[in-house]
């Protein structure tokens, strides 16, 4: 038996890994930000990218910004190739921007169709001539009206967490809870618990301690009274009205969504049957469901591998980055089941 020799590891350094934050990326480039003043309230909007390239706009959940929300996966080392042949409008909903202050009393906060016509507002001052929609959650919500009323503009979606129903007895109990306390100006633990339940759900929740600490330092520096406006218009969202039609006749005249869709959800999420049943109501041609496996309430965050693989094929399916390849394989499988899925349009199984 050879006679093991010790070594001396003089050139390796030990060091201590750098804490999860939201302190701005360098990869995270933003060319300007704006405060684009519409019929229903300011609209902060930040522009990562080359505004000569195709525009993604990106709105975020209740609670979030597009700090919190999209830094960290657009920041995502395998998106970099990506973003170089699109420009990102990230749009905050009034009052919600990082380091927002208190709207004033007299403000009479925007419905979630109203902020879709906000949303217009953001495009025709950019002139936008279409946009890839990337919505999580409320913002889901929002980019998928957006879509109804202005199809044009809209040359495909992707949506996360998305809901077409109207709050359930279950949620409209803990939000008007939560909007109750938050318009005293308090954010309780049970506040803070339930919007760590609504981004992540009960598995991320205990399970990645890294990722929930440094959202729970981010709770701490909320603007609760705007965040309770936001919460409200949100509970009070109308249903979509969209219908899978699958009649040839009363297609053509059926209420939905006739772009090109992408639906991402984590197999653990709390959000996964209002998702679900979104997708029950969407085109089948046009609509790609995925559900990731090993993953919460907020695949960006939890899984933006799997994410951005599923986006760059979503686009090349578009006819965008055509000459782009995987830069590294998330997983083998993911990827087979991904690409074929995606380029033959039909519905994927668990990712």
């Amino acid at each position: 038996m050879e006679k093991l020799t010790d070594i001396e590891l003089i050139s390796i350094e030990a060091t201590d890994p750098k804490p999860r934050s939201f302190a701005n990326d360098a990869t995270a480039i933003l060319i300007q930000e704006d405060d684009i003043e519409t019929p229903y309230g300011n609209m902060h909007v930040a522009i990562q990218g080359d505004r000569s390239k195709q525009a993604i706009l990106t709105f975020h959940d209740i609670g979030l910004n597009h700090v919190t929300c999209f830094q960290g996966f657009f920041s995502f080392g395998e998106m970099q190739p990506l973003l170089r042949s699109f420009c990102v409008y990230h749009v905050n909903a009034p009052g919600q921007e990082e380091g927002a202050l208190h709207l004033k009393p007299e403000f009479v906060y925007p419905t979630m169709d109203q902020l879709a016509e906000g949303v217009h507002c953001v495009v025709e001052h950019y002139g936008l001539k279409s946009i890839v929609g990337f919505g999580v959650g409320a913002g889901a919500n929002i980019l998928s009206r957006y879509e109804l009323a202005h199809h044009d503009r809209v040359d495909s979606l992707v949506l996360v967490n998305a809901t077409a129903s109207q709050a359930g007895w279950i949620e409209w109990g803990y939000q008007k809870m939560n909007s109750w306390y938050l318009f005293s100006g308090q954010l309780t633990n049970f506040t803070e618990e339930y919007l760590l339940w609504h981004w992540f759900g009960k598995k991320t929740r205990w399970e990645s301690h890294d990722l929930i600490a440094c959202f729970q330092d981010y709770v701490k520096s909320i603007n609760a009274q705007n965040l309770a406006l936001f919460i409200e218009s949100y509970l009070k969202r109308s249903d979509h009205g969209i219908v899978r039609e699958m009649d040839p006749m009363r297609k053509v005249s059926a209420r939905t969504i006739r772009c090109r869709s992408l639906m991402l959800v984590g197999d653990d999420s709390p959000h996964i049957d209002d998702v679900v049943e979104m997708n029950g109501r969407m085109l089948p041609e046009e609509t790609d469901f995925i559900k990731l496996a090993d993953c919460g309430g907020m695949p960006l965050e939890e899984q933006p591998g799997k994410v951005c693989e599923a986006f760059r094929l979503f686009l090349q399916g578009m006819g965008y980055v055509p000459s782009l390849v995987q830069q590294r394989s998330v997983a083998g499988a993911v990827h087979t089941q991904l690409q074929h899925d995606l380029e033959t349009r039909t519905t994927p199984a668990v990712c």
